[in-house]
């Protein structure tokens, strides 16, 4: 790697990491010595690269620091495009809009050498099951999480039985062939994860829900970490039992 590209790799990794970042940690992910990766350092900060911090304590970039947004290397476009490709397959429809769009502007912003890569893009995403329909659309979710609204859903489970739940959406994830609603249900006091396939009505409410986003999306978090913590002390308990216990969880 070129001094130069190296420089510019630092960035990105403090940009990434968002927190201090030892020398040892920087000169791990690049390959070089400490003392090279302090050479390094000393010219960032000749060239007023706002990094605050000094050998031995570790290094954070300035939150004033402003870089062009597309000094991309072939491996980022390689990463976008690839992105990109997934989620015009299986988004929302304006989700997909949104991505095509977005390889259409990276594809004339770039430099005229990076342009094959997206181009003659070579990655592509794969796979063998059809997405479920949803028989809402996706945007009014993703819309109602920024926005901080409720939603009104009628909803079925896996043995058939229909209710109406009023919940609070915190995120909404992505598999392969179906998507996932995380919400604060009022039902049932507690978070729960709905399947979009088994929506059947869905609504968006005027009235927003008592908190910040950050707060709900911080409880949701908090829940999804007690939760693993449960399975995994019953995994242990289980595989402790007895020959002869019940193994079953």
């Amino acid at each position: 790697m070129r001094r130069t590209e190296r420089l510019f790799q630092i960035i990105q990794i403090l940009r990434r990491r968002r927190r201090l970042v030892t020398g040892r940690e920087l000169a791990d992910e690049l390959d070089v010595s400490l003392r090279t990766l302090y050479r390094d350092m000393a010219e960032l900060v000749a060239q007023r690269v706002p990094i605050r911090g000094e050998a031995g304590a570790g290094y954070m970039l300035g939150s004033d620091f402003d870089m062009p947004p597309l000094m991309l290397t072939a491996d980022e476009l390689e990463a976008a495009v690839l992105g990109a490709a997934w989620v015009a397959q299986r988004g929302d429809p304006a989700l997909s809009r949104g991505a095509q769009d977005l390889i259409a502007k990276l594809t004339e912003a770039v430099p005229a050498h990076l342009r094959p890569v997206l181009l003659d893009a070579s990655l592509r995403p794969m796979s063998f099951r059809r997405p479920v329909d949803d028989v809402f659309d996706g945007g009014e979710v993703r819309a109602a999480i920024r926005d901080r609204k409720k939603l009104r859903i009628a909803y079925t489970d896996v043995d058939d039985n229909p209710t109406e739940r009023t919940i609070w959406p915190v995120s909404m994830g992505y598999m392969d062939d179906r998507r996932i609603v995380a919400a604060w249900c009022e039902l049932r006091q507690d978070f729960r994860h709905f399947r979009t396939d088994r929506i059947v009505e869905l609504s968006v409410e005027a009235e927003q829900y008592p908190m910040s986003a950050a707060v709900l999306r911080r409880r949701w978090e908090a829940h999804m970490r007690e939760k693993s913590l449960e399975r995994r002390a019953a995994f242990s308990a289980t595989r402790g039992s007895p020959p002869g216990a019940s193994r079953s969880l």
